[in-house]
């Protein structure tokens, strides 16, 4: 249905002459007339009567109205979706779970006025290719690993350290140390089935394998947290990396340790990427909370990719 008959049907309505409607709407009284008998011709009926005061809604033009302004309204949301300025601030995550899934929850807290769509997207090209086209304002990624530079046109800054912690079973040899250090991880295996080659995150862990001879698993298909947790609750053999900010639930039997890792601390890198010529107003506020909530983490005794930007 053609929501410009749509439209002057209503404001005909409204008016009650064609003439006024078209002074509306900035048309010919001529180019009204024809739209409502377009419309009448879709529908199959008479929606106005004329008469010497103008034109009057039919029995089905009363039984119309309604449902075209709602036709209207519609249509108006239906633009506004997707209208920089006027939808929802759209932010890209890794995970629902995740410390960047965390950081939005923030946000809409402090600023509840503020409407968001948080989605997740695969990897940083897809984000970065997302960001370019206007798909999506912003997004939390680790940038910086070689072969994958940025474009000239994105921004970033970087907003979190995540500190990684081991998760093991209760059964696994280290389930008892309060604390951990990187050194006491060799050769324990740490399986990761999220780990995908080609990835940033891929690379993050590829250099923290590298540089203190740790022993990462990628192996078999990723069904998700709690498929993992189960695995690494019933494998003594095997314990997981899990940041300290991601919050998740198992059941009580499951009997899982969170293990701090020491000595240095493995910290994700986590910055805002966003283009340069966004109009979309919320988003310097969305980067004014996030320097302000999470700016001045102490890095003493922590460990980063060198490829890392710095804080």
């Amino acid at each position: 249905m053609d929501l410009d008959t749509v439209r002057t049907f209503v404001a005909a309505a409204d008016a009650g002459q064609f003439q006024e409607a078209a002074a509306e709407l900035a048309v010919t009284q001529q180019a009204v007339s024809k739209r409502i008998a377009a419309l009448e011709r879709n529908l199959g009926v008479r929606l106005f009567t004329r008469t010497a005061r103008g034109a009057e809604l039919t029995i089905d033009g009363q039984a119309f109205l309604p449902h075209a302004r709602e036709l209207l309204r519609v249509a108006e949301r239906a633009v506004a979706s997707v209208r920089t300025g006027r939808r929802p601030l759209r932010v890209d995550v890794i995970a629902s779970r995740s410390a960047q899934s965390g950081l939005m929850r923030g946000f809409h807290h402090a600023h509840p006025d503020i409407e968001l769509d948080v989605m997740m997207l695969f990897d940083i090209e897809t984000a970065v290719a997302a960001i370019r086209s206007g798909a999506i304002d912003a997004s939390f990624r680790a940038v910086g690993a070689p072969g994958r530079p940025l474009p000239e046109d994105i921004e970033s800054v970087r907003v979190l350290d995540e500190q990684l912690q081991l998760l093991t079973g209760p059964a696994h040899a280290l389930a008892g140390a309060r604390s951990v250090t990187v050194a006491d991880l060799a050769g324990h295996r740490i399986w990761m089935p999220g780990i995908v080659p080609g990835t940033e995150w891929a690379a993050y862990y590829d250099d923290l394998v590298a540089e203190f001879g740790l022993t990462i698993e990628a192996t078999g298909p990723n069904f998700g947290s709690d498929a993992l947790l189960d695995t690494i609750a019933d494998t003594p053999a095997l314990a997981t990396f899990m940041g300290e900010p991601t919050r998740l639930v198992w059941p009580a039997g499951h009997g899982l340790r969170r293990i701090p890792v020491t000595d240095p601390t493995p910290v994700y890198p986590h910055s805002l990427l966003w283009h340069r010529d966004n109009p979309h107003p919320a988003l310097p506020t969305l980067r004014a909370h996030l320097t302000a909530t999470t700016a001045g983490h102490d890095t003493t005794g922590t460990w980063t990719p060198d490829w890392a930007i710095p804080r």
